[in-house]
């Protein structure tokens, strides 16, 4: 996910603070893992700096002056085309599960453990999400939705994987030396 345009796309909404956009960020896209404010202000900078956003006024409170910005046409063009171009779909080289997996056929060890761990993990977590559903708003069931599918999808992958374990570890024993 592009952290910038994402930044860029939540100030489309209404001229914002750094700190705002911050706690935003934070609570739709990343609530686990915090955005960093330094890179929240790198962005801003830049937007500044390419003409995509602009300071429209300071605001003195308690703390340091806040500087209000607003995104500028040429940001909101910047932004639509990133939000409209279709994302290419990830290769499978990517996956971190995918790489433990083979790690392990490829030193000899226990593929089946990594992939019955992961297989727990991904069940714990599909009922915390299911029971979440229930109570959950329409935008926090959108993310949901989204992340059962995927945890579903690697389901299926671990169960096909875990049936190939064996001949998998026969072709990929060549690569230990």
């Amino acid at each position: 996910m592009s952290v910038s345009k994402t930044l860029l796309g939540l100030l489309a909404t209404e001229p914002a603070h750094g700190y705002t956009l911050k706690q935003r960020y934070d609570r739709r896209f990343s609530p686990v893992k915090p955005l960093p404010a330094g890179q929240v202000y790198a962005s801003l900078s830049r937007f500044e700096r390419d003409g995509l956003a602009v300071v429209t006024g300071t605001e003195d409170g308690d703390g340091p002056s806040r500087i209000l910005y607003a995104i500028t046409p040429d940001g909101v063009t910047a932004w639509e085309t990133w939000m409209y171009t279709p994302e290419p779909p990830s290769t499978y080289a990517s996956s971190t599960l995918l790489t433990k997996v083979t790690l392990a056929l490829i030193s000899g060890r226990d593929a089946d453990t990594v992939l019955d761990a992961q297989r727990t993990v991904h069940l714990e977590r599909m009922r915390e999400l299911t029971a979440a559903k229930a109570v959950a708003s329409a935008s926090d069931l959108l993310a949901m939705t989204y992340e059962l599918a995927h945890l579903d999808a690697d389901l299926r992958w671990i169960e096909e994987a875990g049936g190939r374990l064996e001949s998998l570890g026969g072709e990929l024993s060549g690569d230990r030396a």
